[in-house]
């Protein structure tokens, strides 16, 4: 009986301690070293990639943001600003409906087929709003110049980047509402536009958060 209760208090004892070290390293010192080789190696990285502005963090260039108008009686949905550059749609977030304390953003793809009515109704709906928007005097958008990701949204609904494509396609627009030549605006993109990861993944892309900062600037100085 002795000899039991003694084999159970060792293997209790050998339990606990097994459990306050891999506490200790699984728990603190992993942690504190994968934190500190981050914070080391790759600090924008590890701090969400933010993006600042007059020493002021504005957002982060791995999610999407939204420039629109403030929401009038009436309307759904806000009106785009157009003096600036505008993102992917986002038809797929999703609404906090849970805990309504805060207002959260719930990212998510349409889920909706090609062939789905819905999805083609939006599709139709946002590219007759870029050709309208768009378009300015003496420059009509021709409807095949519409890329694909001006009309759908990503898979996570919070694309931060357009395609060079599509913010060229706004360099009119941009240019007329911000009293701004077209060719500075041009640049502006120009020099906004990121190749490929390591030359062959991925296609190039504009990062808007980035571009309409830049825009910002332009303006200021103009």
């Amino acid at each position: 009986m002795n000899n039991s209760a003694g084999n159970t208090a060792r293997l209790l004892g050998a339990a606990l301690r097994a459990l306050l070290v891999l506490t200790l390293v699984c728990g603190v010192l992993y942690p504190l070293a994968v934190t500190g080789a981050a914070q080391a190696l790759l600090p924008g990285k590890a701090n969400g990639s933010e993006i600042t502005a007059d020493g002021k963090v504005v957002g982060s260039s791995l999610i999407g943001q939204r420039y629109d108008l403030p929401l009038k009686d009436g309307q759904e949905t806000p009106a785009p600003d157009l003096d600036w550059f505008q993102p992917r749609p986002s038809n797929g977030l999703g609404t906090n409906s849970v805990n309504t304390q805060y207002e959260l953003i719930l990212s998510g793809a349409t889920n909706r087929s090609g062939d789905n009515k819905e999805l083609i109704d939006w599709v139709t709906a946002a590219k007759a709003a870029v050709i309208k928007d768009n378009s300015v005097p003496g420059h009509r958008i021709n409807p095949d110049d519409v890329p694909a990701d001006a009309v759908t949204s990503s898979g996570s609904g919070l694309d931060p980047d357009i395609s060079p494509a599509y913010a060229e396609l706004q360099t009119r627009r941009v240019a007329e509402k911000n009293h701004l030549d077209v060719s500075q605006v041009q640049k502006l993109v120009k020099e906004h536009t990121d190749g490929r990861v390591l030359g062959f993944m991925g296609e190039p892309r504009v990062n808007v958060l980035q571009l309409n900062i830049a825009l910002r600037d332009l303006v200021k100085g103009a």
